[in-house]
């Protein structure tokens, strides 16, 4: 896919889902934010810790069977340590922001969900080892993952997530990485 396709897709897909929120939302709980952590490890020997700040507009719609639909905003800033004894530079920053869609259910003290997103990332460091580099410091971050919300007020949420994150062919090579992680978040 050429880097002009991948643009008009993503900028089709903003533009869809602004018309979406903008024709089929409503707010049906006050905003509040929430403290995000959690770590991760990739292929390659890389282990992260990741720090999410998290925005939650309170959007719900499309409710059905119980759950309904709803987006949340996430800043993060992730320490990467390359394990790999001919790691190129073992410590690593990462800095980003996405968009999350979830499907979560409506009632309960324990609420199961269903997430994705896709965001952008900023590396610090470019070049994991000799022979294995991420071409380019901006990265595109995809993801995948299931959790629950839970206890009395909903304050408390954890999860698993699947990650990742290459530059969709930017710059060559791009072998991207492949994160899992856990994570803890409390609500305010």
């Amino acid at each position: 896919m050429t880097v002009k396709k991948s643009v008009r897709a993503i900028r089709n897909l903003q533009a869809f889902f602004a018309a979406l929120l903008a024709v089929s939302t409503s707010p049906v709980h006050a905003e509040q934010f929430g403290v995000q952590i959690g770590p991760g490890v990739a292929d390659h020997d890389v282990k992260k810790l990741d720090l999410g700040l998290i925005w939650d507009p309170g959007l719900q719609w499309w409710h059905f069977a119980g759950f309904h639909f709803t987006l949340v905003g996430e800043f993060h800033t992730a320490y990467w340590h390359l394990t790999e004894t001919a790691a190129s530079q073992p410590q690593i920053w990462e800095f980003g922001v996405t968009p999350v869609f979830r499907i979560i259910k409506d009632t309960g003290l324990i609420r199961p969900f269903f997430e994705a997103g896709v965001g952008v990332r900023l590396l610090s460091h470019v070049y994991l080892t000799p022979d294995r580099t991420m071409s380019s410091a901006f990265q595109f971050a995809d993801m995948v993952g299931i959790g629950a919300q839970f206890g009395e007020h909903q304050n408390y949420q954890a999860g698993l997530r699947f990650q990742h994150i290459s530059n969709a062919d930017i710059k060559t090579p791009n072998p991207g990485l492949n994160f899992s992680w856990v994570y803890v978040q409390y609500n305010f």
